[in-house]
């Protein structure tokens, strides 16, 4: 990270990042667990805390060992994170649908409600650990132990199409298509409301809500620019079925940019309105269509699964009412 909140950097032998972050006029007497949860995006303020408790940060080169101390403008805050160490991911028997597979990689169609990877809440049962039984453990480690395979994601609650990469050099091609927005992604919604326009485009940058570590928010902190194409497929009048094509792929972005333009997804627990999420356990949200060359042959591969039943259905009451 380099920007004029501060800078990170890797630590020299054991893998942990050293952060050093500039208390602002404007955030003085922000408390420092508060402080450090707003600063560094993959930390909770409960986190931050056991991190103060352990000795591991400082103000001004005094070690911190309370999180409700109250800093001052121009105090400079130390903080050292330790290099994660994931428990063992056990293969497990869980059916995969799979769409393509090669020795380099595989296409698969994730169900509504399985996890992409392990982490805190959710450690089995995951797509990953589908993976690991169905390929042998054949998978690539380009980022890390506890995400072998994965190149990119989709929320738990969203279904759809991913690619996972079984050899590092298949996975390195792919990341640097995703960086370079050369992916097809195309996507399926139900969003609250008549949309009025046939179609547009949402060109406003996210990042991660300052208020709540789960959502993420237009202008956020950290924010990046997130562009989403979207054209209407259907009108029911107080809902719109309509196609999102994805130019970048920020975490969350339909869900945000839908709920920007005032067309929350429905169900949506973070950013769509209360009383829709009667609708179902979570947002209506497909990835139904993904595209991507190759990376050992050079040839554009093109894959597309109709909405499941549980999308389907709910757009059949849709019609009847």
């Amino acid at each position: 990270m380099s920007e004029d909140t501060g800078f990170m950097k890797r630590g020299e032998e054991d893998g942990s990042r050293k952060i050093s972050l500039l208390v602002r006029q404007e955030e003085e007497s922000i408390r420092l667990d508060a402080f450090i949860a707003s600063k560094v995006p993959d930390l909770s303020r409960n986190q931050a805390s056991k991190l103060i408790e352990s000795g591991l940060v400082s103000r001004n080169q005094d070690t911190c060992l309370k999180g409700k101390i109250r800093l001052s403008a121009g105090d400079l805050i130390s903080v050292e994170i330790p290099e994660e160490k994931p428990d063992l991911i056990e293969p497990e028997e869980i059916p995969l649908d799979i769409l393509y597979e090669d020795e380099d990689l595989l296409v698969v169609n994730k169900p509504r409600g399985m996890v992409v990877h392990p982490a805190v809440g959710n450690t089995s049962g995951t797509l990953v650990n589908a993976l690991l039984w169905h390929t042998g453990g054949m998978l690539s480690d380009v980022n890390g132990p506890g995400r072998p395979g994965i190149v990119h994601r989709i929320d738990k609650d969203t279904s759809g199409i991913l690619v996972c990469a079984k050899t590092n050099e298949a996975h390195l091609n792919l990341a640097e298509q995703f960086r370079v927005h050369s992916v097809l992604r195309v996507y399926t919604a139900l969003v609250r409301d008549n949309m009025q326009e046939s179609e547009g485009t949402v060109d406003v940058p996210i990042g991660r809500d300052p208020k709540n570590r789960l959502r993420r928010a237009v202008n956020g902190s950290n924010p990046k620019r997130a562009v989403t194409h979207y054209r209407v497929i259907r009108r029911f009048g107080k809902a719109t079925l309509v196609e999102c094509r994805l130019e970048t792929g920020r975490t969350h972005q339909i869900r945000v940019h839908m709920a920007y333009i005032k067309h929350p997804l429905l169900g949506d627990p973070l950013y769509g309105v209360r009383k829709d999420r009667a609708h179902g356990s979570g947002q209506y949200l497909h990835a139904g269509v993904l595209g991507f060359t190759h990376p050992g042959t050079g040839e554009f591969l093109r894959f597309e699964v109709s909405l499941p039943d549980w999308f389907q259905e709910e757009l059949v009451k849709m019609e009847k009412n």
